[in-house]
């Protein structure tokens, strides 16, 4: 019997709130089913760590100090992902020499793809030295260097995953930034439309670490949009926002829909003297609002038969409800629907990344980045034993 590639895949997204952590056995080929989640775990960041990711990317680390603090930061994080490696592989009672590899996202610091540039953080020679297995990492980077954008990167998983003959399924990723793609009904990679959207919960929580002086990170379970009302002079000028109407491919991320821009507007509102809860629901209502506008523009017109959610949106009872409510009709529903437990969704799309590219497989869809051909992203990190655990790979 052929035994699968077990591939511990680590995503810190745009909240900077924590790694998860989840730990999947693959087929030894480009087949990507049937995969098993042997293990998932949430290592959530000190809340100096997350103000450190933050300050940096939003520039306001002075200039002298922001070289240092991006190597800091940079080695600081290694050490915090191999931490969550490592703590994942025991809680499962196995070790690590059992793993083959670890696909670690970074934490992504800039994002620039008009520049040709994005950087991840969190260095993976640390990650392989302190774990002992062989560690990809760096994946964007090379979408980017082929002409894409260097994300939307989980539609590969999305599709690998949550494709389905019979249905049409909008997948979207609700973390610091919405993502949307597209799977037709029976559709192969080249049918899949994906793009990010828009902001989701980097807005929100922004504003919420705003009004509270920083002693609240999130809406949690979503009680402040709840108690207030949605402001329409806001949200029809939130909706005129440019990135929502350019064609995909497209990608944003903190520099566009960050702290500054969370602070900013918090700040307009108070100046107001407008209520801060009606603020958050607006900004709820905003979220849901351009996923389904975006739906109704980019898709390719087919049926949609069903909408699964994952990221940290899909906790948010009232983001759940707003997307229900401009979705008429469709089920809108977390992924656990569809066999993927939705707060592990974005570890395992890496896990199945690294996968492939330990593999030599190409792990991203061109036609969703903007990339010029299919690729294998990511760069290779060897562990203690090198690549010699791919020996049993099946072509």
């Amino acid at each position: 019997m052929i035994r699968g590639v077990k591939v511990i895949g680590l995503m810190s997204g745009t909240s900077a709130d924590g790694v998860d952590a989840a730990l999947v056995e693959w087929p030894p080929s480009p087949a990507t089913r049937p995969f098993r989640l042997l293990a998932y775990r949430e290592t959530p960041f000190s809340r100096a760590l997350q103000e450190r990711i933050h300050r940096l990317a939003a520039g306001r680390v002075p200039g002298s100090e922001a070289l240092a603090e991006l190597a800091s930061l940079d080695v600081l994080l290694g050490e915090q992902f191999a931490t969550a490696a490592a703590d994942l592989a025991a809680a499962l009672g196995i070790p690590l020499a059992a793993v083959d590899g670890i696909a670690s996202h970074g934490q992504t610091v800039a994002h620039h793809p008009e520049h040709r540039a994005t950087l991840q953080i969190g260095d993976p020679s640390v990650i392989a030295e302190r774990t002992g297995c062989t560690t990809v990492a760096d994946f964007r980077p090379r979408d980017v260097a082929a002409g894409g954008q260097g994300a939307p990167l989980a539609p590969f998983f999305h599709h690998a995953a949550l494709g389905h003959p019979g249905e049409g399924r909008v997948v979207l990723n609700l973390g610091g930034i919405a993502n949307l793609t597209w799977i037709p009904r029976g559709a192969t990679p080249e049918d899949v439309v994906a793009f990010d959207v828009g902001p989701a919960n980097s807005l929100i929580d922004g504003v919420v670490a705003a009004q509270s002086g920083g002693a609240e990170r999130m809406d949690r379970d979503g009680l402040r949009a709840r108690g207030g009302c949605v402001a329409g002079d806001l949200l029809e000028r939130l909706l005129e926002d440019e990135f929502l109407d350019r064609n995909p491919p497209k990608s944003t991320g903190r520099e566009r829909y960050g702290l500054a821009e969370a602070e900013r507007i918090a700040e307009e509102w108070t100046a107001c003297g407008r209520s801060a809860d009606d603020l958050v629901a607006t900004l709820v209502a905003f979220t849901a609002e351009a996923v389904v506008r975006a739906s109704r523009a980019f898709l390719d017109g087919s049926p949609i038969d069903r909408v699964l959610v994952g990221g940290g949106g899909a906790r948010n009872p009232e983001l759940m409800r707003a997307l229900a409510d401009r979705f008429a009709g469709i089920p809108v529903e977390p992924f656990d629907a569809a066999g993927v437990p939705a707060e592990a969704a974005e570890a395992m799309a890496f896990s199945l990344m690294g996968r492939n590219a330990l593999l030599g497989v190409p792990n991203h869809l061109p036609r969703c980045t903007g990339a010029r051909e299919a690729a294998v992203l990511g760069e290779i990190v060897p562990g203690g034993a090198g690549l010699a655990c791919f020996s049993h790979r099946v072509a």
